[in-house]
């Protein structure tokens, strides 16, 4: 089944949703510095040390077909006798007709100069540049992915965050919403909609626990499940939190707070680019809403209650 709309209800208008919409509703523009030369050593090194690209390769295979066959050999395609493969390398040379702007996709990719990419590709072992013929696709995209990940590590400590004029629309809740799956949806009583739209379809899903204890506490007010068109920007990429939740007052030490559900958050096994957004955000957050709002990144309600208590 499915549920045609699940517009904004009354939930949304309380006193209190609006004063915590109004605190992180903004839009932001972001400033990073930091040592592009460091930045350049690093994944010049990491690369070295870890690139792998696999070779294109595709199966040759010889056989002659059987002078007679019946029905079930033919649909089964066991119509060959004698059948042999061999794997073959795809190499790619200057004659190809394809194409590759190495420089301008990797500064694309990681929002660097072209300066900055050239002096990392000059940096790197000969074999570990030839992985480009061997693989172009594969060699741009893991080559972007480690830049990216070192820049991750260096940015937190250098971004500084500027609120903007702009603000998100409510309507920020509702847009590409014409259909929603009913089995990744259950009714409320204190989210902003009638259904709360969770990433699982399992029961035990951890934002399907987590609407679910925030339905349950006597001391949240109203909550919601932000909308993927609400972001916050990175040198790394957008990021959107997930759940923004409105307390009782007087319930708990603070009051308007931003979390984060994932199935474990063990930094170990965040990958760098997510660790990087995540304390983007929890920057964020701190520091523009003059301590109104906390953010952090729980697995569950529990966990939620026992963190708030020493930000």
């Amino acid at each position: 089944p499915e549920i045609k709309s699940n517009g904004l209800n009354d939930n949304f208008y309380k006193k209190e949703f609006q004063t915590l919409w109004n605190y992180i509703n903004h839009k932001y523009t972001y400033t990073v510095e930091f040592d592009s030369e460091e930045l350049i050593k690093k994944s010049i090194n990491e690369i070295n040390s870890t690139l792998h690209v696999a070779e294109l390769q595709y199966i040759v295979t010889i056989g002659e077909q059987k002078k007679e066959m019946e029905r079930n050999q033919l649909n089964r395609g066991d119509s060959f006798q004698g059948s042999k493969t061999r794997n073959e390398t795809l190499r790619f040379d200057n004659s190809s007709e394809i194409r590759y702007d190495l420089v301008g996709k990797l500064a694309s990719n990681t929002t660097l100069t072209r300066k900055t990419i050239v002096k990392i590709l000059k940096g790197l072992d000969e074999q570990k540049f030839e992985m480009f013929k061997v693989n172009p696709e594969e060699f741009i995209k893991k080559v972007s992915k480690i830049i990216n990940e070192q820049k991750a590590s260096m940015i937190v400590d250098h971004i500084t965050y500027n609120k903007t004029d702009k603000v998100y629309d409510n309507e920020v809740f509702t847009n590409n919403q014409s259909k929603i799956d009913f089995r990744k949806a259950f009714r409320t009583k204190k989210h902003i909609e009638d259904f709360v739209v969770t990433d699982g379809i399992a029961e035990n899903s951890v934002e399907m626990r987590f609407a679910g204890d925030l339905e349950k506490a006597e001391e949240v007010v109203v909550y919601a499940k932000l909308p993927r068109g609400f972001q916050i920007p990175t040198p790394v990429g957008n990021y959107s939190p997930d759940w923004a939740i409105a307390f009782k007052e007087g319930a708990v030490k603070h009051i308007y707070f931003v979390a984060e559900t994932k199935g474990t958050m063990d930094s170990l096994e965040l990958r760098p680019i997510e660790q990087a957004k995540i304390k983007c955000a929890k920057k964020l957050f701190s520091e523009l809403s003059d301590n109104k709002v906390v953010y952090h990144e729980v697995s569950n309600y529990q966990e939620l209650l026992n963190v708030m208590n020493n930000i």
